[in-house]
């Protein structure tokens, strides 16, 4: 998969899960998003998926670029966020709660 799309009527929630999913599959993370309520979308899946991720003993952080695309043929300019999945050390009582 190239990105996973976010717009303004995306449920957090379920991008985060999409986000957790990948990272925990060791696949690439990218999320495009086009207009304002798409990022506020974004950010806060991000911020989601770190919840459900930092018990795992991974974190998670954006890289921000602009990317022109075309849409129904007209040019848009995006915004990109890539995700880099960094590796956490867990105390022992922390990592034998978690339920990853």
């Amino acid at each position: 998969m190239d990105c996973l799309k976010v717009s303004s009527k995306s449920s957090p929630s379920s991008v985060a899960g999409a986000i957790a999913g990948m990272v925990k599959d060791n696949v690439e993370v990218n999320l495009q998003c086009v207009g304002a309520g798409a990022v506020n979308q974004a950010m806060k899946a991000v911020a989601i998926a770190r919840g459900f991720l930092i018990p795992c003993g991974y974190d998670i952080s954006v890289a921000p670029v602009f990317s022109e695309i075309e849409i129904d043929g007209t040019a848009r300019t995006a915004l990109k966020l890539a995700v880099y999945v960094h590796t956490v050390t867990l105390s022992s009582t922390h990592a034998q709660q978690s339920a990853c």
